[in-house]
């Protein structure tokens, strides 16, 4: 029987993304042709998949889409031992954002990422995920804004950061994605104004919930409406 820390990434990495990013840096940018790329289609991931299109925003299903193709992209050219699961992946890419909709951001008090992982986990398991999987995209999720140099994260968790924070949002590590890769996966799923869009939610949720998470990134509106590595593609 396969190993569920293994199998689902649970393995524990360091929550110091450039620690992570230093084995990369010999490396050129990854090039990949979004038409290679083919998101997992068991039927758990397609029932995901639908829900993430309903309930999501087109710009918020889009930005998560470009999550699932820059993470993939990223894993398997420079760092393939954060890839243990690709399904386990995208499930937690559709489903990263779900607590920013409209009714999930209003509808409770918590953080989005907390509300989010608790929605995401109750709803894998209603369709029959695995236990340790449902418990690895809530954690994912949960963490995904959860930066920092100290400590510990799952390999799910790291992806995620890199693939929301470090590139679509931020832009931050332009190295690690051709802009080949970029042109033909925003070919795919537009950014449709989506560093506006996001930067509008930010500043939603904070005024909502001046506790919330999201206020441990200092600047995090402003730095992604800066999004330089992105901007040509707005």
């Amino acid at each position: 029987m396969a190993d569920p820390i293994s199998q689902y990434g649970f393995t524990a990495i360091p929550r110091s993304l450039s620690k992570i990013l230093a084995s990369t840096a010999s490396n050129p940018p990854a090039k990949v042709d979004a038409a290679d790329i083919t998101p997992p289609s068991s039927e758990l991931a397609k029932k995901v998949y639908a829900y993430a299109k309903e309930h999501l925003s087109s710009q918020t299903f889009n930005h998560s889409m470009r999550v699932f193709y820059y993470g993939s992209t990223i894993a398997t050219h420079h760092l393939p031992r954060l890839l243990p699961s690709l399904e386990t992946y995208y499930l937690t890419a559709l489903l990263h954002d779900i607590g920013t909709t409209s009714h999930n951001l209003h509808s409770t008090l918590l953080s989005f990422e907390f509300q989010g992982g608790l929605l995401a986990l109750n709803l894998l398991e209603s369709l029959g995920a695995p236990k340790a999987q449902a418990e690895s995209v809530a954690e994912a999720i949960i963490r995904h804004q959860d930066l920092g140099e100290s400590g510990m994260i799952t390999s799910v968790g790291g992806l995620i950061q890199l693939a929301t924070v470090f590139a679509d949002n931020m832009g931050i590590n332009p190295q690690l994605i051709d802009t080949a890769t970029i042109e033909s996966v925003t070919a795919l799923f537009p950014r449709n104004k989506w560093s506006s869009c996001f930067a509008a939610t930010i500043r939603e949720e904070v005024g909502l919930k001046p506790w919330s998470h999201t206020t441990a990134i200092e600047g995090f509106a402003e730095g992604v409406e800066g999004n330089q590595l992105m901007e040509a593609y707005e």
